[in-house]
C-alpha cells in the first residue's frame, strides 16, 4: 500500500494550520492597530476636562434634592451665558438645543438657576466657573433656616420660637442646595480647561449680527448618573433587593465617625451611668458642605469653632493631668451636624441606651463653640436656650457659667455679650441634647442674631473669607509658621474656652487659672494645615506614616461623606487631638500598635488609646523619629440611629443618604449638523449594504472565483 497520499495530506494539513496560525497573529495585530487608532482618534475627537466636581444626589425622608445626568451623559451645544438677559437664546430663541450653559459664578443666583430648572427640556446641563477670589456680596446656597425641622424648637418645645419665627439665621440662604435638578452641573475652575471651553464657544457658537451660529457647533458632555431616586426609604428597600449574585447598593447613609477625649479616662467597655461622675461637654462641630460634592472649606462654619478647642484642649493638658478638676470635660468633635445634627444625636442615643460609657445624668453642662471667626471685631455672643432656662436650677448653673466665661475674659482683648434672653438658640448640636432633656449650657458665637458669615456653606467659606492672609513671597514652610490674624483672634477665643472650662469643671486654683494660656503658633499651623493644605511639616510629625501619603496639597474637604469611612478631617482631628493633650510613653512599636504597654497587658486599651506618629527628623538628619503617643481620645460612630432602627421615614433622627454613581467626567467636542449626520449614516448604511451583497455574491461564486488545479486523488488498490 502507498503512504505517498498520507504523507502529502499531513503536508497539506500542517501547511493549512501555519497558514491559519499566520491569519490568526495578523488579526490579533490588526485589531490591537485598530484599538489603537481608535485610541488616537478619539483623542483628536474629543477634550476631555480634567477638573470636574459635581453636584450630586442626595436623599432624605421625604424627597431627592441635587443633580444627575442620564446613563449615557447628558449632551448639550455650549452656551456661555453672559447676562440674565441672555436667558432667552437658550430657554426659547436658540435655534439649536438642548444647551449646556457655561456661567461665571456672579451668575450663579436662585433667579437664574429656578428659569433654568423650569426651562428643563431645553438645558442639557450647567457648569458653574468658580471664581479665583470671593465675590463681594454674599453668597450661601443653604436655606435660611439650617436644620430647622431637626432641633429642639417645635410644635411640643414652644412652638413660637420654631422655624426661625422670632430669627432668621441665615438671611443670605438662597436654598439652590436644597433644589433637585434633572440635568448635570458641574464647577470647573477657571484655568486652561475653562478657557479652552470658552475659546470654543467664541470660535464656533457665538452668535455674530443676530445671524445664527454655523455648523460645526462646540458641544459638551457631562457624565453624573446618579443610582438612587425618589427618597431615602426607597433607596435602602433597593439595596435590600438581590437581583444577582454581586448585588449593588444604589445609597448609603451620611455619616462618618465622632472624635473624643477625656481629661479623665473613661472605660468603654463599662457602659452607662457613672456613680459620681459629673461631665463638662464641651463640643464642636467638624463638617461643612457646599452646593457641589468635594468643594466644603468651612472655613468659618467649621474650622473656626473646631480649632479653637483643639487649641483649648491643648492648653488645658498641664492644668488638668498636675491637679484634675472634680468633673471631667469630655471634648466631642461632631461630625454630620449640616445635614440634621447626625453626630450629635448619635451620642444623645447612645447615652440614652447605655451604648455609651456615660450618660445624661451624667452631664453637668455643655459648651459649644460655634462660628467664631472674628473678622476685625473684638466681641463674641453667648447664646442660651430661654425655655430651659425657665427651670430654676438650670437658670442658675447657666448664669454661673456666664460668669465663668466673662471673667475668663478678663485682661484679654475680648469682650463677651449675651442676646436678649427671649432670643432661641442659633443651630447648634446643644440643641439635640435639649431635645432629651434640661441641661445647662451655652453656645459662643460670632453674631448676635442672624450669622455675619455671609458665605455659610459656600464654597466661599475659606481661608480668604477668615482673614488668612500671607505677606507675598513666603515659602510655604514660611507661611506655615506666620501668624496670622485670623490665628491672633482665634488664640483669644480659645483661652477664653479653656479657662472657662477649668473653671466650669471645678478647677480653683488661681495661679494655675493664670497660667492657662494657648499658643498663637500652633494656631495658625492648624489653620494653615486644614485650610491651605494638610501636607505640611507639622502635621507630618502628627500622624502615623500611613496617613502621611495621604495629606494632600489642597484645602481639607469638610463634607462628611458616607457612613463608616473616616474622612480626611475626622483623621487629622483624631490624631492632632491625640497629640495636643496625651502623652508620650516609651514602648515599642509593636506594643504601640497592638494598644498595650507590654506584652501581658490587657486592660489599658480598654481605657487609652495608642497611636505610632511619624515624629520629626532632627536637624541635619531625613530619618524621623517615630514615638507613640498615650491619650483618651476615641472615635465613636457618627451614624444616624434611624438606620440602625431602620426607621427611614423618623422625624426624629436624620434620614439623609447619598447616591452612588458609576462616572464623573466631561469632555467637549465639535458636532456636525443634523442633516450632515443623516447624510453621513445614510451613506455608511448604503455602503454595508454594498458590502454584504458583495460579500453574498463573493461567497456564491467562490468554487469559481477560487478553483485551482489538484492533483488526482491517487487510487489504492
Amino acid at each position: 500500500m502507498s503512504t505517498l497520499p498520507v504523507v502529502f495530506s499531513a503536508f497539506q494539513t500542517r501547511k493549512m494550520d501555519l497558514l491559519s496560525n499566520k491569519w490568526i497573529i495578523n488579526l490579533i495585530f490588526c485589531l490591537f492597530f485598530i484599538g489603537v487608532s481608535c485610541n488616537s482618534v478619539e483623542n483628536k475627537i474629543y477634550v476631555h476636562l480634567n477638573y470636574t466636581i459635581p453636584c450630586v444626589r442626595l436623599l432624605n425622608a421625604t424627597h431627592q434634592i441635587g443633580c444627575q445626568s442620564s446613563l449615557s451623559g447628558d449632551v448639550g451645544v455650549l452656551h456661555v451665558l453672559e447676562s440674565e438677559a441672555n436667558l432667552d437664546w437658550v430657554l426659547k430663541t436658540g435655534p439649536n438645543p438642548p444647551y449646556m450653559v457655561i456661567l461665571d459664578s456672579t451668575l450663579f443666583t436662585r433667579s437664574i438657576m429656578m428659569k433654568l430648572k423650569t426651562g428643563s427640556s431645553r438645558v442639557a446641563g450647567v457648569v458653574v466657573v468658580a471664581p479665583s477670589s470671593n465675590p463681594a456680596e454674599g453668597f450661601s446656597p443653604h436655606t435660611t433656616c439650617p436644620n430647622e425641622n431637626s432641633g429642639v424648637y417645635s410644635e411640643s418645645y414652644d412652638p413660637a420660637l420654631a422655624h426661625c419665627n422670632v430669627t432668621v439665621w441665615n438671611p443670605l440662604g438662597n436654598g439652590l442646595s436644597y433644589e433637585e435638578y434633572d440635568f448635570p452641573m458641574f464647577s470647573l475652575k477657571d484655568d486652561n480647561d475653562t478657557q479652552a471651553i470658552k475659546q470654543c464657544y467664541y470660535n464656533h457658537n457665538h452668535v455674530v449680527n443676530g445671524s445664527s451660529p454655523q455648523y460645526p457647533l462646540c458641544a459638551m458632555q457631562l457624565y453624573s448618573h446618579m443610582s438612587a431616586v425618589t427618597d431615602t426609604a426607597t433607596c435602602m428597600r433597593r439595596n435590600g433587593i438581590n437581583f444577582s449574585l454581586n448585588p449593588e447598593a444604589v445609597c448609603d447613609p451620611l455619616g462618618d465617625f465622632n472624635v473624643l477625649a477625656s481629661t479623665r479616662p473613661l472605660n468603654y467597655t463599662d457602659k452607662g451611668h457613672k456613680m459620681g461622675e459629673s461631665v463638662v461637654i464641651a463640643a464642636a462641630r467638624l463638617d461643612s458642605r457646599s452646593f457641589f460634592f468635594d468643594i466644603a472649606p468651612g472655613a468659618e462654619s467649621a474650622a473656626s469653632g473646631f480649632v479653637t478647642l483643639l487649641a483649648a484642649a491643648h492648653a488645658l493638658r498641664n492644668a488638668t493631668q498636675e491637679a484634675q478638676p472634680n468633673r471631667t470635660i469630655l471634648y466631642a468633635f461632631f461630625q454630620g451636624e449640616t445635614f440634621d445634627y447626625i453626630g450629635s444625636s448619635r451620642l444623645v442615643y447612645d447615652m440614652e441606651n447605655k451604648q455609651f460609657p456615660l450618660d445624661l445624668d451624667n452631664v453637668h453642662s455643655v459648651v459649644e463653640i460655634g462660628q467664631v471667626g472674628l473678622h476685625g471685631e473684638s466681641k463674641l455672643w453667648v447664646h442660651t436656650d430661654p425655655v430651659s432656662r425657665r427651670n430654676s436650677s438650670v437658670n442658675e448653673e447657666v448664669e454661673k457659667l456666664i460668669r465663668n466665661l466673662n471673667s475668663s475674659a478678663l485682661n484679654l482683648n475680648f469682650s463677651l455679650q449675651e442676646p436678649s434672653f427671649s432670643q432661641p438658640l442659633p443651630p447648634s448640636s446643644f440643641q439635640r441634647f435639649l431635645r432629651a432633656r434640661p441641661i445647662p449650657g451655652v453656645v459662643i458665637q460670632n453674631h448676635n442674631s442672624a450669622f455675619t458669615n455671609k458665605y455659610y456653606e459656600s464654597m466661599y467659606d475659606n481661608a480668604e473669607y477668615l482673614n488668612m492672609s500671607y505677606p507675598p513671597n513666603l515659602t510655604p514652610e514660611e507661611q506655615l509658621e506666620y501668624i496670622t490674624d485670623a490665628a491672633k483672634a482665634l488664640t483669644e477665643a480659645a483661652t477664653i474656652v479653656a479657662r472657662a472650662l477649668y473653671t466650669q469643671a471645678g478647677g480653683s486654683d488661681p495661679i494655675q487659672l493664670q497660667n492657662i494660656n494657648v499658643d498663637s503658633q500652633m494656631v495658625t499651623q492648624m489653620l494653615y494645615g486644614f485650610l491651605v493644605k494638610s501636607n505640611n511639616s507639622w502635621f507630618q510629625q502628627m500622624v502615623p506614616s500611613d496617613f502621611a501619603i495621604h495629606l494632600r496639597e489642597r484645602p481639607t474637604n469638610f463634607y462628611v461623606g458616607v457612613t463608616q469611612q473616616h474622612s480626611e478631617p475626622t483623621l487629622l482631628v483624631q490624631y492632632l487631638l491625640a497629640n495636643l493633650t496625651g502623652t508620650t510613653v516609651n514602648i515599642t512599636q509593636d506594643n504601640c500598635q497592638n494598644q498595650r504597654e507590654g506584652e501581658d497587658d490587657k486592660e489599658s486599651k480598654h481605657i487609652y488609646s495608642y497611636m505610632w506618629v511619624q515624629g520629626a527628623a532632627p536637624p541635619n538628619s531625613t530619618e524621623r523619629v517615630a514615638f507613640c503617643v498615650r491619650s483618651t481620645v476615641r472615635l465613636s460612630k457618627a451614624l444616624s440611629p434611624a438606620f440602625d432602627l431602620e426607621e427611614y421615614t423618623s422625624k426624629d433622627y436624620s434620614t439623609w443618604t447619598e447616591s452612588r454613581w458609576k462616572s464623573i467626567k466631561g469632555r467637549i467636542f465639535l458636532v456636525a449638523s443634523h442633516e450632515l449626520e443623516m447624510l453621513t449614516l445614510g451613506v455608511g448604511v448604503a455602503v454595508l449594504i454594498a458590502s454584504l451583497m458583495l460579500t453574498y455574491i463573493i461567497s456564491s461564486k467562490a468554487d469559481i472565483l477560487f478553483s485551482s488545479g489538484r492533483e488526482p486523488t491517487a487510487a489504492t488498490y
